[in-house]
């Protein structure tokens, strides 16, 4: 698409934005419990039209050229992003469950599901391609200098008698098979014979002829009907259009397009950079020496100001209340002097105490921390999002803006940015020589000693909190090089699989709200389980800015049947958030770092290169044998919870800025502690099995990739039924069982069937409704479930009080 085209979707996005930003000032929390409804459903709307608005931001800052642009976009596109996390949290709390119905709201909304996909930002992977190759290329190097690279398997080396007598063996087989399957043809060919000389005198000339002309008038109009009906669902839109060729040369040339666009970016970019700092040279050159005059004859002003008004000079403001920009802005001589005393006054206060004076301000104070914790709960992105809006309008949406056909940067608009940072640091400087003339002025004019220098502090309103005492360091001599390289020899750090989570197959629930209004808790489907597993570990890890203000997540827990694909979704976070991996696995750290002293070297390893180069995410699977209940007699030996007092404390200390998540797997959490789990995962995802549309989903991909035209072939919704109860894992394996190499070359002359894959299913174990049954109570006794359960409860209550109402009155 050309450049305009995303001018105007920037012009449209833009005014969307403005229309929202309008219906973002609503009550926090419903107040009646009537009014809870309502408040989801709008919840949900802002909750649908930021994402579609994150979706084209994306599609704009890919590909839009001009630098200066492209930073309003970014800041948009993460304040947009940050927006959604904050909304999809209020949405837990409102509905309590991780995963929501929205299928009314598309319908009122006129969307498709589609428009519940949440997008993640191309420039994730993007920014971390170059890190991702060289962090896969230390790896290997590390595991080749230390010789544990996966070798090829030494060739065993025969003797000549021994190879004679096996290429022997070989080939008497392969004759033998061919004299057999010979024999069996020529059997065949007598069989026919014989069979044609028996019905010879049965069957004369002019019925064999209507035989053959009536089988083959049928064959033709069943072929002439199934290629109409081809042409239909071409037409409709309803199966893909069998020219591949074509469409995959259309889908290169619109990706070579993009792939132009972003060359052009870094073009762009380079000039922009350089224009900085030439611009900024020349600010300094050409205008800095005005500026730092201007300055000096502001603050010379301000003393004798100050001199006439009180009869003595003021003391000089301290940089970190701002130096002389307290001078330089629009403030009088006595407004400036009073808020100087009253910063005095506090800091001699805090000093030297005063009980009634500070038992007045603590009272004072109470009115201002409900006032902070209202302020809490409201978004910390909005503010962004209304800053970048009003932005918009006065730099770009102007029609006197110039317009930029090469999508040139705007110089003028460096320049106003650059003066401000010349301004910053000249004013550093100016701040030096006039203490010095102050302190002259003084000893002059006044006949005063020099004062002693005081350090104004800084004053901190609301309540303070408790000082966290700092970790020490146990590897304070050791490089980030050496603790990498011997995390990796240990097998802590590992390279994470390839994989996009756009390859965990899954579709929409399209009947949730029906089934809730049935009084039926509908299963989450593996669409909804890859869009939690976007919000909550992608989108934070992938952005320090949004990870920063987002409502901090420390950890996930993924709990489902195995085979369900739980591995799978922890590599592809890995992947697009462009993360490392830490394997905490309590079969991986068997007998490694041994003792307390060890254990506690081996986490702070951890974490510490986590923290200098995150993102970072460390797996644990099996999580719930790091909080068994009960461990059994023959995994006492691998102390799986040895981990489990170092685990807890190192998650807590992780602060927001802190990219590193820690995501848990399990397939028994009923055997661990509730209360311990549950406090080590902030967010407990339940991995259900694949319903009848994923499943659906999931047979079409697989067998699609081996060739689109075998799909049209096959029973699709038999395979679908057919397969109830089984995981991704199983279904994926049964494809890959069934197309070998040499089934793939007979499907011209032998087409593919779809009892061809029960065989493989029947050795299978489905996952069984007693299964099912105890994840689900097993949920129940989580924080969250506990919540939904009794919320659930007192709504069943006071609807029989309803109803016993009701049919007392009829009576």
């Amino acid at each position: 698409m050309s450049e305009g085209t995303y001018q105007r979707l920037w012009a449209a996005t833009q005014q969307t934005l403005g229309e929202l930003l309008l219906q973002e000032p609503f009550p926090a929390e419903p107040e009646p419990e009537r009014d809870r409804g309502s408040f989801f459903y709008k919840l949900a709307s802002l909750f649908l039209h930021y994402l579609g608005m994150m979706r084209r931001l994306d599609v704009i800052y890919d590909q839009m050229v001009q630098p200066q642009k492209r930073r309003l976009v970014r800041r948009l596109l993460d304040g947009v992003v940050g927006r959604v996390l904050e909304l999809k949290e209020e949405l837990v709390q409102v509905d309590l469950s991780e995963y929501h119905c929205l299928d009314h709201v598309l319908q009122d909304l006129k969307l498709t599901p589609i428009e519940l996909e949440i997008p993640i930002p191309k420039y994730f992977m993007l920014e971390q391609g170059k890190v991702l190759q060289d962090r896969e290329a230390l790896i290997e190097e590390i595991m080749e200098r230390l010789g544990r690279r996966k070798r090829r398997t030494a060739v065993k080396i025969l003797p000549p008698s021994e190879a004679i007598a096996l290429i022997q063996r070989a080939e008497r087989a392969r004759q033998g098979r061919l004299r057999a399957k010979f024999m069996r043809e020529i059997r065949k060919d007598a069989e026919r014979d014989r069979r044609m000389r028996e019905r010879k005198h049965e069957i004369d000339g002019n019925w064999a002829a209507l035989i053959i002309q009536k089988i083959w008038r049928g064959f033709l109009r069943r072929r002439q009907i199934r290629q109409e009906r081809m042409l239909e669902m071409k037409f409709i839109g309803m199966i893909p259009s069998s020219s591949e060729a074509e469409h995959s040369e259309i889908m290169n040339r619109a990706q070579s397009r993009e792939e132009l666009r972003r060359q052009r970016q870094q073009e762009k970019e380079m000039e922009y950079q350089e224009a900085l700092v030439e611009i900024r040279q020349q600010v300094k050159v050409k205008e800095g020496p005005d500026i730092q005059e201007e300055m000096k004859k502001q603050i010379r002003q301000w003393f004798i100001e100050c001199h006439d008004l009180t009869g003595r000079f003021p003391d000089y403001p301290d940089d970190e209340i701002g130096g002389s920009g307290v001078i330089l802005s629009e403030k009088t001589p006595q407004q400036i002097k009073r808020e100087l005393d009253i910063i005095d006054e506090e800091n001699f206060r805090k000093k030297w105490g005063d009980k009634p004076l500070k038992e007045k301000k603590k009272e004072e104070e109470k009115p201002k921390k409900v006032e902070e914790d209202v302020q809490q709960k409201a978004s910390k992105f909005v503010p962004i999002l209304n800053e970048g809006h009003k932005e918009y309008h006065t730099r770009w949406a102007s029609p006197n803006v110039q317009v930029f056909p090469d999508q040139d940067f705007n110089p003028d608009m460096i320049r106003v940015q650059e003066k401000k940072e010349v301004e910053a640091e000249i004013r550093i400087q100016v701040d030096k020589l006039m203490r010095q003339e102050l302190q002259a002025l003084r000893l002059v004019v006044d006949k005063e000693v020099t004062r002693p220098y005081k350090r104004r502090l800084k004053t901190k309103k609301g309540k303070k909190g408790k000082k966290k005492k700092k970790e020490k360091d146990l590897t304070p001599d050791r490089t980030l090089d050496s603790l990498y390289e011997e995390l990796v020899a240990e097998g802590l750090i590992k390279k994470s699989e390839y994989v996009r989570l756009s390859d965990y197959i899954g579709d929409y629930l399209y009947l949730g709200s029906i089934l809730k209004l049935g009084n039926m808790e509908p299963m989450p489907s593996l669409f909804d389980l890859r869009q939690n597993v976007i919000l909550y570990g992608v989108l934070r890890l992938g952005s320090a800015e949004i990870h920063a203000l987002a409502p901090h997540v420390r950890s996930i827990l993924l709990a489902g049947p195995s085979g369900t694909g739980k591995k799978m979704l922890v590599n592809a976070v890995c992947t697009e958030a462009g993360a490392n991996l830490f394997d905490l696995s309590p079969e991986n750290i068997k007998g490694k770092y041994p003792g307390k002293a060890g254990l506690q070297l081996m986490m702070h390893m951890v974490f510490k290169v986590a923290r200098l180069i995150q993102p970072s995410v460390i797996w644990i699977g099996n999580a719930e044998k790091t909080f068994y209940k009960k461990v059994p007699k023959d995994e006492k030996w691998m102390e799986p919870k040895r981990i489990k007092k170092d685990l807890a404390k190192a998650i807590r200390q992780l602060q927001p800025g802190d990219r590193i998540m820690l995501i848990g797997t399990t397939n028994q959490p009923q055997v661990a502690e509730v209360n311990g789990l549950c406090k080590t995962y902030q967010k407990i995802l339940m991995v259900p099995p694949p319903d009848y549309a994923s499943r659906y989903i999931l047979w079409k991909h697989l067998i699609e990739s081996y060739g689109k035209f075998i799909v049209n072939r096959l029973d699709l919704t038999a395979l679908t039924k057919v397969s109830d109860g089984y995981t991704p894992g199983v279904i994926t394996m049964a494809v890959h069982s069934v197309m070998t190499e040499r089934r793939k070359i007979q499907l011209l002359s032998r087409p593919l069937k779809s009892r061809e894959f029960l065989d493989f299913l029947a050795k299978k174990d489905p996952v069984y409704e007693e299964e099912k049954e105890s994840l689900k109570n097993w949920y129940i006794k989580t924080p969250l479930g506990r919540q939904r359960f009794k919320t659930d409860e007192d709504q069943a209550i006071e609807e029989a009080a309803r109803l016993a109402k009701e049919k007392k009155k009829k009576l």
